[in-house]
């Protein structure tokens, strides 16, 4: 879009200050890159309701444990799972209940 169709009232600028910083850009893109596949997301998607136990996520979702650990550590990695310990058993919720409906307006 060249400058010449630009709303007068529009400066460069003014467009410019309204982005956000680099660091939250790159910050936003990493937790997308990390909802970018569709383990993740069904994962996501078994913790809309509430904390689940790993033993529950495996049951689930059909593949290894070790490929499910890598996709549980990469989301915890991002900030969007934490977890807690309870005896030999690590329980996994959502950081933000809202991430479900998020991506429900993306798509």
């Amino acid at each position: 879009m060249s400058i010449e169709n630009c709303d007068t009232h529009c400066s460069v600028e003014d467009l410019i200050n309204t982005l956000p910083s680099d660091k939250t850009l790159e910050e936003n893109a990493a937790v997308l890159k990390s909802l970018a596949d569709p383990t993740r997301l069904k994962i996501i998607h078994l913790l809309k309701n509430g904390e689940l136990c790993v033993c529950q996520i495996l049951e689930a979702i059909d593949k290894s444990q070790s490929t499910i650990s890598h996709h549980l550590n990469m989301m915890k990695k991002e900030g969007i799972l934490s977890t807690r310990k309870q005896g030999k058993w690590i329980y996994y919720k959502l950081t933000n209940e809202d991430i479900i409906e998020n991506l429900e307006r993306i798509f």
